[in-house]
């Protein structure tokens, strides 16, 4: 059984069940509208966030019509954020097929964002519960608090972690701590139990945040993006800071800025990654999402159905291992 079998298996009759209703909210009678999410819609892939949902609420009690109703609101709340920053980052791939703002404008991709965020905001409020709304609407605030962040780190001389993990908390980690903490939420979970699983999403998604990064050094595998992409938008990643901080070279600092800044020629990034691979930044970034793997096993609730826990550990442990 390969790892994303393992992970789905306890929960395979609510994953058609989720599979079902978002296919069904992403298509319109529109036929601009329904293109361009019939597009996106094939992007749905592993179902990584929607799987934590249902895992969380498996965990403390039953995946219900409410549960499913949130999976959608967050899958569709992902998907609308995405399309709006390849807007941002005039990105033209988006893992591995075209982006929606390449083929079909900038125009559409941010009108196309816009309904899926509200359809988003419509499946929240399905819930029938204010605190998921809530909890909704914070996590768009996070996210986009998030981008913005990032936008302003470019024109920062600073270089640090610190400023790092402030955007990968909000950009990413946000996103799967809202999911674990709605599933067990809307199941009915303890607070001990509802902060528990909060922070068990949190740290995944730093997890997989890191992974990511270091896929953009990975010249072994299709990833969906070409390496080097990230320096190429301007983003300095875990591998390159901690290059940087570590060698100490002033001219390595300046071209790290000048790559930030978008003004890095095709050699200068290669120079960057050649450096950040001299100073061992990738196996730096390794160390830390495997500490963070562990922190995130270690919280898992101990009791509640073990084929659910286990799958819980296993679905940690493949965000850490994937390499794609």
């Amino acid at each position: 059984m390969n790892p994303l079998d393992k992970i789905q298996a306890p929960v395979a009759a609510e994953l058609d069940a989720f599979r079902s209703m978002f296919e069904k909210v992403m298509s319109h009678e529109n036929p601009i509208l329904n293109e361009a999410l019939v597009h996106m819609r094939q992007r749905l892939g592993k179902m990584m966030r929607p799987i934590l949902v249902i895992l969380s609420a498996r965990m403390v009690g039953r995946c219900t019509q409410e549960v499913l109703h949130a999976a959608v609101a967050l899958e569709m709340l992902h998907t609308a954020s995405l399309v709006h920053d390849d807007v941002v980052d005039e990105s033209d791939r988006r893992r591995g097929q075209a982006s929606v703002n390449a083929r079909f404008g900038n125009k559409a991709a941010v009108l196309v964002g816009d309904y899926v965020l509200s359809m988003a905001l419509e499946h929240a409020a399905l819930t029938q519960s204010t605190q998921v709304v809530g909890l909704v609407a914070q996590l768009g605030q996070t996210l986009a608090d998030g981008e913005l962040l990032q936008l302003y780190n470019t024109q920062s001389d600073i270089i640090d972690e610190k400023s790092y993990y402030s955007v990968i908390r909000k950009k990413t980690a946000s996103l799967f701590a809202a999911c674990s903490q709605i599933g067990a939420i809307l199941a009915g979970g303890s607070d001990d139990d509802v902060e528990h699983l909060r922070q068990v999403g949190q740290i995944t998604g730093i997890c997989f945040q890191l992974r990511d990064d270091i896929f953009d050094y990975d010249d072994k595998h299709d990833v969906g993006k070409p390496a080097g992409n990230d320096m190429k938008e301007g983003k300095l990643t875990l591998p390159a800071i901690h290059a940087v901080l570590r060698g100490g070279d002033p001219e390595m600092k300046n071209l790290a800025l000048k790559i930030r800044r978008q003004q890095a020629s095709p050699s200068d990034i290669q120079r960057m990654v050649d450096y950040t691979r001299q100073q061992n930044g990738i196996a730096y970034a390794e160390w830390a999402m495997q500490e963070f793997q562990y922190m995130a096993a270690g919280l898992v609730p101990e009791d509640g159905d073990p084929a659910i826990r286990e799958a819980l550990h296993a679905y940690i442990d493949y965000v850490a291992g994937r390499i794609v």
